[in-house]
């Protein structure tokens, strides 16, 4: 089965559509898929991360001209660097060269524009959407978000079209389902020791120092270690890994891991977005603290907080609100336990098993 990717990252969008298609891309190639990927070359791209992974990347160059066009527009298109029509003939040329069993498709500034015109040969398509908010004329609808219902979808895709939706298909890397029982079982004294830190792999608006200012001014302890995750595109790191040197607690700024897994296990209270990461950290039973960085992550982080698996932290009264949250941790080993407790609810790590299978069995349906 041939299988070809259509998703970007840039320093505007962020790298978890990239980052959550590999995942799937693995998942695919270790039941005996060919996966490629079609990327735009944004400032910020992620194309030399994917070639690492082992896949092809057929890049679409980036036009300062074409996205001037469209960079205005109010909605997702001003991430996609040039028009629909454009970028859906750019990949056409590409995908029929490639003549692939499934498209799946990740970009927020496509629908089914795109979409019918990349749907040829009986080509089956894959959308990933986190919205519900455009048309797709997809076979197979994945919406990850945790509280996300398949009525949500049914004036926006085809009759017959599958929708799966919900954190039962979020789509984690087998290492989180494998460390889910040993994530679990460390939690029995829930003390504070190891702290998480990973505000996605750009991080454009250095949220990431905000949080560790903030804690210079918290009751953590001086025995506790900090662990902070960053991406190699995070135009920040540099500033992190110098304020890292003075902070007064041991401190490490990892770029570019391959063990996010372990390292979330070995935390005792992760600081992190509210994007794809949430089901991770959910897998693995890891009290969180969550920020809200983009419009797009307000819906699932309001079922989260509502679901009492997250504490919100706002950037706007961080300060307060993170010494607040290190002081429970410190001094009620219950707030640590209630929100692992609620968490693990979340999902158990099965999603790309189950997404899996519902494009292998996709011809019988």
């Amino acid at each position: 089965m041939k299988v070809v990717f259509r998703a970007d990252a840039s320093l505007q969008i962020g790298s978890g559509h990239v980052m959550r298609c590999l995942t799937l891309a693995d998942a695919l190639r270790s039941d005996g898929a060919e996966c490629h990927f079609i990327c735009r070359e944004h400032p910020g791209n992620l194309v030399d991360v994917i070639r690492e992974r082992g896949y092809r990347v057929h890049g679409i160059a980036f036009s300062d001209a074409d996205n001037a066009t469209i960079k205005s527009h109010p909605s997702y298109l001003s991430w996609l660097g040039s028009s629909q029509e454009l970028d859906a003939e750019e990949s056409l040329k590409i995908v029929e060269l490639i003549t692939p069993d499934w498209l799946v498709v990740d970009h927020y500034a496509l629908d089914a524009t795109w979409e019918e015109r990349l749907k040829t040969n009986n080509r089956n398509l894959l959308v990933l959407d986190d919205l519900a908010d455009r048309q797709h004329v997809s076979d197979i609808l994945l919406d990850q978000t945790f509280g996300r219902n398949t009525v949500d979808y049914l004036t926006l895709i085809p009759e017959g079209s599958i929708a799966l939706c919900g954190s039962d298909y979020a789509l984690l890397r087998p290492d989180f389902k494998k460390l889910r029982h040993y994530s679990l079982n460390r939690r029995a004294g829930y003390t504070l020791k190891n702290i998480f830190i990973s505000l996605g792999g750009v991080d454009r608006n250095n949220v990431t120092q905000k949080v560790l200012e903030s804690l210079k001014v918290s009751v953590l302890p001086k025995s506790c270690s900090i662990t902070v995750v960053m991406g190699p595109t995070a135009p920040w790191l540099k500033d992190i890994q110098r304020l890292a040197r003075t902070m007064p607690w041991s401190m490490e700024v990892k770029v570019g891991v391959n063990n996010m897994a372990q390292l979330m296990a070995d935390s005792d209270l992760a600081i992190g977005a509210a994007g794809s990461t949430s089901w991770e950290r959910c897998c693995l039973g890891v009290p969180t603290a969550m920020v809200v960085l983009a419009e797009n992550q307000k819906f699932a982080a309001d079922l989260l907080v509502r679901a009492k698996a997250v504490v919100r932290l706002s950037v706007c009264n961080i300060n307060y609100e993170l010494a607040q949250i290190i002081e429970q941790a410190v001094e009620c080993p219950g707030f640590l336990r209630s929100i692992s407790e609620h968490a693990r609810s979340i999902t158990v790590g099965a999603g790309c098993e189950r997404v899996l299978n519902a494009m292998f069995n996709f011809k019988y349906h």
